[in-house]
C-alpha cells in the first residue's frame, strides 16, 4: 500500500523505521513543525522528520490542518496528489479534521499505546502505571470523530513490571506497537481484517502538567513509587525542600521500618529514607536544582540536613 505516515516524537520514530522496511511504500510523512530546543533554542527538525529525511521521504510540516489556513490547505491538495492508501499515525499531535477522515480509503490508523478503550488521551502508557494496571498493550484503530474512540482493527498485550518506568514500557511498547502497525497494514491491504466498535468501560488520561507530576507524601508508598515510575523520566516527579524543587528517580522499599512522618526525611551513612502515608521508601536518586541527577546519600552529605527536614 502507498502510505502517508504521521508523526512526531522519538517512540513514532520505530514504527516509521518497521513501514519503510516492510513491503509498504511510504510515500510521505507529516509531522510537527521544526521546534526550537537545546542551549541555543535554535530550530532542529522532529524526530519522525529526520528519519524520514535520511531516507529521501517527503517530509510535509503544516502548523496547522483547519481547512481554512493555507498550510492546511496545501495539505490537502499534496495528499490528492499523493494519493495513499492508508494514513498510519504514532503520536502525530494535531488534530485530523472532520473533512480529511476520508482522503485515503482505509482512511487514518492510529497506533495508541493502550487496550482501548482504556486510557483514551495523551498520556495512556503514564496512567497505566500511575494506576496500578498489570497488563496494558497497544491498539490500532481508524481514526474517528472522537477522541480515541474509532473502531478497532488489532491490539496486543504487554505485561508492566514493578520496576517499569514510562520510558521503560514506552520503549517496548513502541518496537511491538510498530510491528502491530506493520501487520495491521498487511491486514488491511490483504481484506483480512474486520473492524469491531470498542467494548468495556472508557477511561482517560489526560495531558500530564509539571504539577501533577508533584509527590504526595501523604499517599501509601506503593502509591508513591508507581507515581515517581509514571513520571519518569517526564516531566520528573518532584518534591521540595524549603524553597527548591527537587526531581526525584524510582525508589526502593526497604522493607519494614519504624514509622516516620510523611515526607520526613532521615539520612543515614548509605542511604536516606523518606517517610510515606504507610511505610517508609528509600531514595536512590535525586536531581537539585541546575544539577543533574545525583546518587541520594551523595546529595543528603552535601547539603547538610536539619534535624526533622521534610519534604513538601
Amino acid at each position: 500500500m502507498r502510505l502517508v505516515f504521521a508523526g512526531t516524537p522519538e517512540p513514532a520514530v520505530v514504527a516509521l523505521e518497521k513501514l519503510i522496511n516492510s513491503n509498504h511504500e511510504v510515500v510521505a510523512v507529516l509531522t510537527q513543525p521544526d521546534a526550537r530546543r537545546g542551549r541555543g533554542r535554535s530550530l532542529h527538525p522532529s524526530a519522525v522528520a529526520e528519519l524520514a529525511e535520511k531516507h529521501g521521504i517527503e517530509v510535509l510540516k503544516p502548523t496547522s490542518l483547519k481547512a481554512d489556513t493555507e498550510d492546511g490547505q496545501a495539505v490537502r491538495t499534496r495528499l490528492a496528489e499523493l494519493e495513499p492508501d492508508c494514513l498510519p499515525v504514532v503520536a502525530y499531535g494535531q488534530l485530523i479534521t472532520k473533512d480529511l477522515l476520508d482522503v485515503a480509503p482505509h482512511g487514518w490508523v492510529n497506533l495508541h499505546f493502550s487496550l482501548l478503550p482504556a486510557w483514551r488521551g495523551a498520556a495512556p502508557v503514564q496512567a497505566s502505571i500511575r494506576e496500578g494496571d498489570e497488563v496494558t498493550g497497544a491498539t490500532t484503530f481508524r481514526i474517528d470523530e472522537g477522541l480515541d474512540t474509532g473502531v478497532i482493527l488489532s491490539t496486543l498485550e504487554e505485561q508492566i513490571l514493578s520496576t517499569d518506568t514510562a520510558d521503560d514500557l514506552l520503549t517496548r511498547l513502541a518496537y511491538s506497537g510498530g510491528d502491530l502497525l506493520v501487520s495491521t497494514m498487511d491486514g488491511l491491504e490483504a481484506g483480512t481484517i474486520t473492524p469491531h466498535p470498542q467494548e468495556g468501560e472508557a477511561t482517560y488520561a489526560s495531558k500530564i502538567s509539571t504539577e501533577d507530576a508533584r509527590i504526595d507524601w501523604t499517599k501509601p508508598a506503593e502509591v508513591i513509587d508507581r507515581h515517581i515510575r509514571a513520571h519518569t523520566p517526564g516531566p520528573g516527579a518532584w518534591t521540595t525542600l524549603v524553597d527548591a524543587r527537587l526531581k526525584l528517580g524510582p525508589i526502593t522499599h526497604p522493607g519494614e521500618v519504624s514509622q516516620v512522618p510523611p515526607g520526613q526525611i532521615v539520612a543515614e551513612k548509605n542511604s536516606v529514607l523518606v517517610g510515606t502515608g504507610t511505610t517508609a521508601v528509600a531514595l536512590n536518586f535525586i536531581q537539585p536544582p541546575g544539577k543533574k541527577m545525583m546518587n541520594a546519600a551523595d546529595w543528603a552529605r552535601g547539603v547538610h540536613l536539619e534535624t526533622e527536614a521534610t519534604f513538601q
